[in-house]
């Protein structure tokens, strides 16, 4: 289910102190009911496999079809990458978080930190930078559950044009399959 950003805003992240430049773009409640000791197992569910490939059909099309397309365009160059056109946030961690472990990878992302309830991952190229920031938190049902947060950055107009023309994408397509997904990863997890 989708969020209203505030959800994650009003809450105390350290990635509000990472990455004070950058808007949060989307934010899902993830189908993931559980107990307040469940974060490492969402973190678990949420990254193992081999993703795209395990994904829903719809999700490997758009997101092959999204690296063919900035391959022909040169989007994804390394040069546009982190520690070229931009500076990694790891730059920004806190020391407590920079000594820390940095948690999971994911294909493409670059993990940051792993909190006790919160995980953050970046990736950069020439349209975005952008971080995914994973977090467990308390429900209204006495539960805990996880929540995905996509904050970005757009790299200047074609930035900007870029995520404005790829959000009905996900909202109609990527992210409802990519939920039904997680839900059957959940429970298959238990």
């Amino acid at each position: 289910m989708r969020l209203d950003t505030a959800e994650h805003t009003s809450r105390p992240w350290a990635i509000h102190r990472i990455a004070p430049d950058f808007t949060v773009e989307d934010l899902w409640a993830l189908p993931t009911p559980g107990g307040p000791d469940e974060f490492p197992r969402l973190l678990e569910t949420l990254t193992a496999g081999s993703f795209p490939d395990d994904a829903p059909r719809i999700v490997r099309f758009l997101w092959n079809a999204r690296w063919r397309l900035g391959a022909v365009l040169g989007w994804d160059r390394e040069k546009d990458g982190l520690g070229t056109r931009v500076a990694s946030l790891r730059d920004r961690l806190p020391e407590e978080l920079r000594d820390g472990p940095t948690g999971p990878s994911l294909q493409r992302f670059d993990p940051l930190y792993l909190g006790e309830n919160e995980w953050a991952a970046e990736m950069a190229n020439r349209t975005v930078h952008t971080v995914m920031h994973l977090s467990w938190v308390p429900d209204d049902t006495g539960g805990h559950h996880g929540r995905m947060a996509v904050l970005v950055k757009p790299n200047g107009w074609f930035g900007a044009v870029y995520m404005a023309a790829i959000k009905p994408f996900r909202h109609l397509l990527v992210y409802p399959a990519l939920m039904r997904s997680f839900d059957r990863r959940w429970r298959a997890s238990a």
